[in-house]
Order: C-alpha cells, then sequence, then structure tokens
C-alpha cells in the first residue's frame, strides 16, 4: 500500500525522481564521479545550474530581465 504524508515540510517524491536522483548519486552522467562528489566549479555542475534555472524560468514564466537565485536560508 502506498503511503502518503500530508506533513508541511518534504512530500512524497515521484519514483521517476527518486529514480534519476539515485542514478546521478551514484554516477552523474556516465562521469564515474557522483553528483554529490564533483566540484561546484565544474562545467557539468554550471551545467546542472544552467538547466535549473532555465527550468524554473519556464515553469514560473518569469520574463527576461530577470533572474533565478538559489540562496541558502532555513527555518529558525
Amino acid at each position: 500500500m502506498k503511503k502518503h504524508n500530508f506533513y508541511a515540510g518534504p512530500s512524497i517524491l515521484s519514483q521517476y525522481a527518486i529514480r534519476n536522483t539515485a542514478d546521478a548519486v551514484i554516477n552523474f552522467a556516465d562521469m564515474g564521479l557522483s553528483l554529490l562528489e564533483i566540484s561546484h566549479r565544474s562545467k557539468q555542475f554550471q551545467a546542472v545550474v544552467d538547466e535549473a534555472v532555465a527550468l524554473f524560468k519556464e515553469l514560473l514564466e518569469i520574463p527576461e530581465g530577470y533572474s533565478v537565485l538559489f540562496l541558502g536560508g532555513g527555518a529558525s
């Protein structure tokens, strides 16, 4: 039976998202390295950031001239 949660925090992820994330953690883009091991200054990581920005802009219909910022934050 599939479990459901109704937490204010993280929610249930699709199996597709879980599998893709697990694959990237083990071997990102067939590099032989985990996504968690690559440098944040590498071309491969910059490609991840660029794709995330593009997807956010598309999903949220962010017009040209605006930027997407990924900032650290917390709940405390």
